[in-house]
């Protein structure tokens, strides 16, 4: 049970598959086990709880964000294998500078602004940036503590003084940050 082969994936599909994402074809069929495997009631598709069971996923503090992100393209809480991959290329590191659209520091920077803006409105308000933190510290750091971080946070991130960070602000405080190797994933070949 959930222990397909690859079989099921067809030349073609590995290919535009490749395209759209990067990875080889086979990491493809490394990561097509790794999904079948996932999928208990093989029905072809994943589910939030069938994502939750990844365990270096489920000991993230930010699991629940980025478990939501698999399904920002679906129409009916259930995850594909093209949408899975899709989401996984963002976090394929950049090899030889052969980047696809999806892991371009632009896309990476858009997914992990996505992780902040809980509403989907566009902004990181300074509730969500506080959210945001509570899932990554938890109890270890005092409610004020929290607080004072999160509004010198948004204070210096704030280029339009809306008190909300935008996506454009976001981008500007990461100018220096080297997103490709934070966000990135050691994929097997």
């Amino acid at each position: 049970m959930g222990n397909k082969s690859s079989l099921f994936l067809r030349s073609e599909e590995i290919a535009q598959i490749q395209d759209e994402t990067g990875f080889t074809p086979n990491q493809i069929e490394r990561l097509y086990s790794r999904f079948t495997s996932l999928d208990r009631n093989d029905c072809g598709t994943l589910s939030r709880e069938d994502l939750m069971r990844i365990p270096e996923l489920a000991i993230n503090p930010l699991c629940e964000r980025i478990v939501h992100s698999f399904f920002a393209e679906s129409t009916d809480d259930r995850v594909n294998f093209r949408q899975f991959m899709n989401v996984l290329a963002h976090f394929r590191p950049l090899r030889d500078n052969k980047q696809s659209k999806l892991n371009s520091r632009e896309e990476k920077l858009k997914f992990a602004f996505k992780m902040y803006d809980l509403d989907d409105d566009g902004v990181i308000s300074r509730d969500e940036l506080l959210s945001i933190l509570h899932m990554m510290v938890g109890a270890n750091i005092s409610q004020d503590q929290l607080i004072s971080i999160a509004e010198r946070t948004i204070l210096e991130a704030d280029l339009c003084c809306q008190g909300k960070i935008s996506f454009e602000d976001f981008c500007k405080a990461l100018d220096r940050t080297d997103v490709d190797t934070k966000m990135s994933i050691r994929f097997l070949n």
